[in-house]
């Protein structure tokens, strides 16, 4: 019985170790089986010659190479971090604008569209975190992707080739992984110290770093987007860290007016003369911008506060570039601003500037009807009839006391080259005539329908 038992038991044992063993080494030639599937007719090829196929694809060729399986995304992965790789992929022709047969700079910046999608579909799998310090390693050595990283960043295409590299890899992504992004970036150029630096020092004198971070925040953060809820998604998050005050010298530092020569921000141009729509306009935009239903973030109070902060950056600005920024700024904000003063008993105040908005219609050749269509719809945020007859005639005195001034000036004989004084003389009169024109048709208008 013993030795039969024995017989009997000894075989069973070694029938399961043999079983488990031969179990095993199916799964591990399964598994090896698998992963050589997955990389279909290169599973025949050596690293080395898969990798100089690699090289005879373009870039879009390979990111749709990338979508074939893991095994073939994580060999991409892996090319892409060798020094043939990089040599490939990361062109830094950021100087060279006119390349042989190239639109200026137009190929570089889809090659680097065609980068971003393609290290999106590589690192699909991985965790936001993961995927930018991934990223950051590949692009790490590229120093004019840097803030502080080129010599010459206003002949530089490179950070406008970060910065549509980055709409293309994060686009899609929801809100949470887009404030990581910022985030990251802002450790990586150390953003916040350096915005710190140029908010609280006097305008001016951090020229150069006022000029890096403008282009910065445009070319790497704002210009890209094609909707603009993405665009006022970013401009928030640079603006909205710092109080109010330095917001407005932040907006102005970005969308500013700058100097042809340079490139620097001129803080003197809305301070020394009138200006031109072409020095607004950017700061125009923005203010639009946040004043849309698409940031969600910013109240009409908000915005309000930011254009009135605005036009003391750095001094008070000259009534005239007021008005031409609110008319730029749109109707919408044009009235609004208007009403915040008019509530606030501000009506002198309100009343020269209802007269700058007429002559900035006149010299900008905008419909004069408008001025009088915004002055007749403030009249409505007035409480009393009182408060409103004493805002018209607050517009009239402005009339009178602005031709005045203007008049002394002439007759003072002290003119200049293109004789600004009389020509402003000359445009304000013209603006007074036409503003009164137009409530005398609004008027007849009205007593005819009556």
């Amino acid at each position: 019985m013993t030795s039969t038992a024995g017989t009997r038991s000894v075989p069973n044992q070694k029938y399961r170790r043999s079983n488990r063993r031969s179990r095993q080494c199916c799964n591990i030639l399964d598994t090896d089986s698998q992963s050589l599937s997955t990389l279909g007719y290169f599973k025949t090829l050596p690293l080395e010659i898969f990798q100089m196929v690699l090289n005879y694809l373009s870039v879009k060729d390979i990111s749709m190479l990338s979508m074939v399986s893991k095994t073939i995304s994580n060999h991409l992965i892996n090319y892409i971090s060798t020094p043939s790789g990089n040599r490939r992929l990361l062109l830094q022709d950021f100087h060279n604008l006119e390349l042989p047969g190239k639109t200026e700079g137009s190929y570089i910046l889809e090659h680097y569209k065609s980068l971003g999608l393609l290290l999106k579909r590589c690192t699909l799998l991985l965790p936001t975190k993961d995927r930018l310090k991934y990223i950051h390693k590949i692009l790490s050595e590229v120093s004019c992707f840097k803030l502080n990283g080129c010599p010459s960043p206003l002949h530089c295409l490179g950070l406008q080739c970060y910065g549509v590299f980055l709409q293309i890899l994060t686009a899609g992504w929801d809100e949470l992984e887009c404030h990581r992004v910022f985030n990251f970036l802002c450790e990586l150029s150390n953003l916040p110290r350096k915005v710190q630096t140029v908010v609280s020092s006097k305008p001016g004198s951090a020229r150069k770093l006022e000029l890096r971070i403008r282009l910065y925040c445009r070319s790497v953060l704002l210009n890209h987007w094609i909707h603009r809820s993405d665009s006022a998604f970013w401009l928030t998050r640079i603006l909205k860290p710092w109080p109010m005050v330095n917001q407005a010298r932040l907006l102005y530092i970005i969308f500013g007016p700058v100097s042809s020569l340079d490139g620097h921000v001129v803080w003197q141009k809305m301070i020394e003369g009138p200006t031109d729509e072409t020095s607004l306009k950017g700061l125009a935009d923005a203010i639009k911008l946040l004043y849309d239903t698409e940031a969600r973030e910013w109240t009409a109070d908000d915005v309000i506060s930011l254009v009135d902060e605005l036009s003391v950056v750095p001094r008070e600005w000259l009534m005239e570039n007021n008005a031409r920024l609110l008319i730029l700024s749109g109707n919408n904000i044009c009235f609004t601003f208007m009403a915040s003063k008019a509530v606030n008993g501000r009506a002198g105040e309100l009343a020269r500037l209802m007269v700058f908005l007429a002559l900035v219609c006149e010299k900008d050749l905008y419909c004069m009807d408008w001025a009088v269509k915004m002055m007749q719809k403030v009249c409505k945020v007035f409480s009393t009839p009182g408060e409103r007859n004493n805002f018209l005639q607050c517009v009239e005195n402005a009339f009178a006391h602005m031709v005045m001034d203007m008049l002394q000036a002439v007759l003072s004989g002290d003119r200049d080259e293109e004789d600004s004084s009389f020509l402003n003389l000359f445009h304000l009169v013209n603006a007074q005539a036409n503003f009164h024109k137009e409530i005398l048709y609004l008027t007849m208008r009205n007593n005819s329908n009556t």
